[in-house]
């Protein structure tokens, strides 16, 4: 028996697939066994139409045999089987696939229910990343005899008649020695192989079944000196059926309830809440495929893992292909949980990663739609649900409206929902619908708090002439607003730094004049308070309070807050241009002026003391309390 050399194209290819087409070595059993529900397809499907088979549907089975002493795992089915002539074809020459030579064939029938997973050829070949020597017994129906192929990887292998009798194919891996790197023997373990059925091939159609040892309590016939019966244990083998085969999002809403769903997801994810929002798909089309997707009820750290992110897990015809699929939906839907399973994915070589991803963004765009309308649905009429699913997720739908420029911006801006007072929330649709006909714009406040920002002094005026506001606590939240740039044909007005349009001309020209009137005073108040202070002016926002602090140019104090707590020294250090405001009607301001006129140590004081003041009301740190606290002391 001579030995046959892979083409040299071929010999490459393995080279390669062995050591970097696939990034992790446990997915050899997930192929072979794709493989073997591949060959019980082809067998059930020929079935239907010749009762020479003999086997009925619940007779097809994987089984998985495992020898520690021969240090071998065989993969066992009952399928179609291969001839010589298959075997050298399909695994003499890499990428030469029977499955998809199949397909084509059946579809070319208009043969229907027929989904084959392995298309490429070369899944077969990841044996030989964690096995020196892959041994494959095959019989195809209708033959007598049956054919081994046997192989150590690209030195070359050997195809030879032999006697099998029964139909269906046995893939005999020999596991590599173990080393410091890799313990290979643990896949010899019966745990870690159910584990690894349980994880990639669950849902795969055909039973798989494993002998699995127990410990069981038996009688011995003897007594205990009370009389009663003495117990004692044994271990015995059982061939268990280690997958579940029908995963329940390919059930129907008739078999699986909403409440089955949600168990599902409680038990699959650990979470002791029940989501608030459940997408279940089924769609037909160009792209077919299945989805069932949650919203968790609560940003959970996992503790078992310490993973609190979402992530769908991808499946193609009930095998899993990525456990997290990142290209499937958009960041600003990382939080939700899920699984879609479809039959038309064009996988790669190594089915770990799609060759195109035309039909995943088909999928994707469908999905997200889905999600979008779940959780309209959910703020139309569950409001305080909706609520705490925007505290938890909030931050995720705002960074999604600031990536790509604004390119989602208008996807998801009727998710958005905005504070107007500590326990009104509202989007910003129907803050517009709201406003009074004589308001032009949206005004809105930053501060650390929803109770800071509605005690700015620059709201008086807005809340005085019946307006309401927006208060943003969040620092995404104003780069969400210039994203957005209006809502409706209404833009914003951030009342600590825009023109909040209620002064008439008149008014402006008075105040500007009023300014001149009083430059010497104001270039003081500057000169005292030093720092970071760029500019003091007269008030045209305040109403009932002495003094506010406000900023000029791009950056305001929110972001500079934000700044702050920055991760390096540099960003600490960022400030933004300060004004100080003084109300020109408030008594602070008339001592200012005596004080100024008689004792210019006493106005540096009252000075400084404002700019503190503005600084704390605007929810700024004071750098030096104590100082603080002694030039008020003084003032008695």
């Amino acid at each position: 028996m001579s030995k046959k050399q892979f083409k040299a194209e071929s010999k490459r290819l393995l080279d390669l697939m062995i050591n970097s087409i696939y990034t992790n070595k446990e997915i050899f059993l997930r192929e072979i066994i794709s493989n073997a529900s591949d060959a019980i397809d082809k067998l059930c499907y020929l079935s239907l139409t010749d009762d020479s088979v003999g086997l009925n549907r619940d007779d097809f089975r994987i089984d998985i045999l495992v020898n520690k002493d021969e240090r071998t795992i065989t993969v066992r089915d009952n399928g179609i089987g291969m001839t010589l002539e298959e075997a050298e074809s399909n695994l003499g020459v890499i990428a030469k696939s029977g499955s998809f030579q199949f397909k084509g064939e059946m579809e070319s029938a208009k043969a229907e229910d027929l989904s084959i997973i392995g298309q490429f050829g070369v899944g077969f070949y990841s044996a030989f990343m964690v096995a020196d020597q892959v041994t494959v017994r095959s019989r195809k129906f209708g033959e007598e005899k049956g054919v081994e192929w046997k192989s150590a990887g690209a030195d070359g292998y050997t195809v030879t008649p032999v006697e099998k009798e029964t139909v269906g194919t046995d893939v005999i891996m020999h596991l590599k020695a173990d080393t410091e790197e890799e313990i290979f023997g643990s896949y010899l373990e019966v745990w870690k192989l159910k584990a690894l059925i349980k994880k990639y091939s669950d849902y795969v159609r055909w039973p798989i079944k494993m002998d699995v040892q127990h410990q069981e309590r038996f009688e011995t016939g003897e007594k205990n000196d009370d009389g009663s019966p003495k117990y004692e244990y044994r271990m015995v083998t059982e061939n268990e059926t280690i997958n579940s085969m029908v995963p329940i999002w390919q059930r129907s809403k008739s078999e699986v309830t909403d409440d089955d769903c949600i168990q599902w997801y409680k038990e699959k994810n650990r979470d002791r809440k029940d989501p608030c929002a459940l997408v279940r798909v089924n769609a037909e089309g160009a792209v077919s495929y299945k989805a069932m997707l949650f919203v968790p009820g609560e940003q959970n750290e996992n503790v078992f893992s310490g993973d609190n992110k979402g992530g769908v897990t991808l499946y193609s015809n009930g095998v899993m292909i990525m456990e997290k699929c990142d290209k499937l939906l958009h960041d600003y839907f990382d939080f939700v949980k899920g699984v879609v399973d479809s039959p038309d994915l064009s996988l790669n070589i190594s089915r770990e990663i799609l060759q195109h991803d035309r039909q995943l963004r088909i999928i994707g765009q469908n999905l997200e739609k889905r999600i979008k309308g779940e959780l309209e649905k959910l703020l139309k009429e569950d409001r305080p649900k909706y609520q705490e699913f925007f505290k938890n997720f909030g931050a995720d739908l705002k960074v999604g409206i600031c990536d790509e420029y604004g390119r989602y911006k208008d996807f998801l801006r009727d998710l958005l929902i905005f504070y107007t007072s500590e326990d009104r929330q509202v989007t910003l649709k129907e803050y517009v619908e709201a406003m009074p006909e004589s308001q032009k714009v949206i005004y809105y406040a930053t501060a650390a708090s929803v109770k800071q920002a509605m005690s700015l002094p620059q709201c008086e005026q807005v809340r005085n002439r019946g307006f309401e506001l927006i208060y943003l606590t969040s620092p995404l939240d104003e780069m969400v607003l210039e994203n957005l740039r209006d809502q409706d044909g209404k833009s914003f007005c951030n009342v600590v730094t825009d023109d909040l349009g209620f002064e008439t001309e008149e008014e402006k020209k008075a105040a500007e004049e009023r300014d001149i009137e009083n430059k010497e005073l104001l270039d003081f108040v500057k000169e005292a308070v030093g720092g970071d202070l760029s500019k003091v002016r007269l008030s045209r926002k305040l109403s009932t309070q002495a003094c506010c602090l406000t900023s000029e140019g791009p950056l305001t104090l929110e972001m500079e807050r934000y700044f702050r707590h920055g991760p390096s020294e540099e960003m600490r250090k960022v400030r933004a241009t300060r004004v100080l405001e003084l109300n020109p009607e408030h008594r602070a301001m008339q001592a200012l002026k005596e004080a100024f006129e008689t004792d210019k140590e006493k106005a540096k004081k009252l000075s400084r003391i404002l700019y503190v003041l503005a600084e704390m009301t605007a929810g700024m740190d004071v750098e030096d309390p104590a100082e603080f606290a002694a030039q008020v002391a003084e003032l008695f």
